[in-house]
C-alpha cells in the first residue's frame, strides 16, 4: 500500500511533504535556520549560497561572513537555536537531534546550567511537539583537556542525550579525542562524529571503532570500500548524510551520483538530513524531493529512511 509520503513524492507535491513527519539528525542549529525566520529576528537576510565551495576553511569564511554577524554572542546563538526550531516545525521535523558546542560556556561565565535551562525554554516555547535531542557538540581543533573540561558540566546534568565531533577531520588524530567519548558512552549519551566527509573509508572506520560510534555524520567515503560498507552494516552503524552539503562543499558531483545509494545497495543504513539549511537554503522535505527527482530512490525506498531517521533501531535497507 503507497503511503502518503511516497504519493506526495511521485506527485511532486512539496507542500504535503512537508507536513508528514520526517527526522533532521545532522544539523548544525546556528546554520540551521529558516531565512525569513532569520531576517524578521535579526534584520540580516542570508541569501543561500550559490556556488560550489573548495574547502571547509571557505565554508568557515562564508558562515562567517554571511551568518555569523546574525548570531554574535550568546544570546545572538540562542536566537540560532530558535530559528533552527522554527525551520524544523515549518518543514515537518518532528524529530530534531542538534546542540550547544562545549566551548559556548566561556560564553555564560561557564554556567552551564543556565545555558541549558534557555534551551530548554526556548524548545518549550518554539517547537514543544518537536523531539528534540540535545547534542553536546565538540571541535575537532579543540585539545583534549579543553574538552574533558569544557564538557564534563554538560555530562554532570543528565539532559544532553547525544555527542558529535565536527569541523576539520584533520585537525587532530581520532583517537585523541576517545577520553571524551568514553566519558560520554558512561552517561549514555549516543555517540555520533563527523568522519568521511573529506577523509577516507578507513577514517570512517577508525572513527567507529576508536570511538565505539553509534552513527558517523556523513561517512560518505566508505562507498569507496566493499569491506568498511560491510562493516558499517554487519554493525548496525547509521550514517546521516546531508546530499546538498556534499554537493556545494565539492565532495559529490550531483545528487544523481551521490555514493547514498551506493551505501543504501550494501545494507548501510543512512538517512536524509539538511546539515546547514540557512547556508545552502533547504529543508529535509527538499532534499527527499531531490533524491527522488534526481533518480537516486524511489518513492519506496525513500519512505523506509525517513522512517528509519524516526527511531534509533532503524530496519536494514
Amino acid at each position: 500500500m503507497t503511503s502518503d509520503f511516497e504519493a506526495a513524492l511521485v506527485a511532486g507535491d512539496i507542500a504535503a511533504l512537508r507536513v508528514i513527519p520526517k527526522a533532521d539528525l545532522h544539523n548544525h542549529f546556528t546554520s540551521g535556520g529558516n531565512r525569513d525566520y532569520v531576517r524578521e529576528k535579526t534584520g540580516v537576510d542570508v541569501a543561500p549560497l550559490d556556488y560550489v565551495l573548495k574547502s571547509m576553511d571557505e565554508m568557515h569564511e562564508w558562515m562567517d561572513q554571511h551568518i555569523g554577524r546574525a548570531f554574535h554572542g550568546p544570546q545572538g546563538r540562542m536566537i540560532g537555536l530558535e530559528t533552527t526550531l522554527a525551520q524544523a516545525r515549518l518543514d515537518g521535523v518532528t524529530r530534531l537531534d542538534c546542540g550547544e558546542d562545549v566551548w559556548a560556556m566561556t560564553l555564560w561565565d561557564r554556567d552551564v546550567p543556565r545555558l541549558t535551562e534557555t534551551m530548554r525554554a526556548i524548545h518549550a516555547r518554539i517547537a514543544p511537539d518537536i523531539e528534540w535531542i540535545p547534542q553536546m557538540g565538540l571541535s575537532r581543533h579543540c585539545p583534549i583537556q579543553y574538552l574533558m573540561e569544557w564538557s564534563a558540566p554538560f555530562l554532570e546534568l543528565d539532559f544532553y542525550q547525544s555527542v558529535d565531533l565536527y569541523a576539520d577531520e584533520f585537525a587532530q588524530p581520532i583517537e585523541v579525542f576517545k577520553p571524551v567519548y568514553r566519558a560520554a558512552k558512561a552517561k549514555g549519551l549516543r555517540l555520533r562524529a563527523h568522519a568521511g566527509e573529506w577523509g577516507t573509508a578507513d577514517d570512517v572506520w577508525q572513527a567507529v571503532e576508536e570511538l565505539e560510534l553509534d552513527e558517523v555524520q556523513h561517512g560518505i567515503a566508505a562507498a569507496s570500500s566493499p569491506q568498511v560498507m560491510r562493516f558499517l552494516a554487519d554493525n548496525r552503524i547509521r550514517l546521516n548524510v546531508c546530499p546538498t552539503s556534499n554537493i556545494m562543499l565539492g565532495r559529490v558531483e550531483s545528487m544523481a551520483t551521490h555514493p547514498i545509494r551506493k551505501l543504501f545497495d550494501a545494507g548501510v543504513i543512512v538517512t536524509v538530513n539538511t546539515d546547514d539549511a540557512l547556508m545552502f537554503g533547504i529543508g529535509v522535505t527538499d532534499e527527499y524531493l531531490a533524491l527522488y527527482r534526481a533518480g537516486v530512490f524511489t518513492a519506496a525506498e525513500l519512505e523506509q529512511i525517513r522512517l528509519n531517521g524516526l527511531t534509533d533501531q532503524p530496519l536494514r535497507p
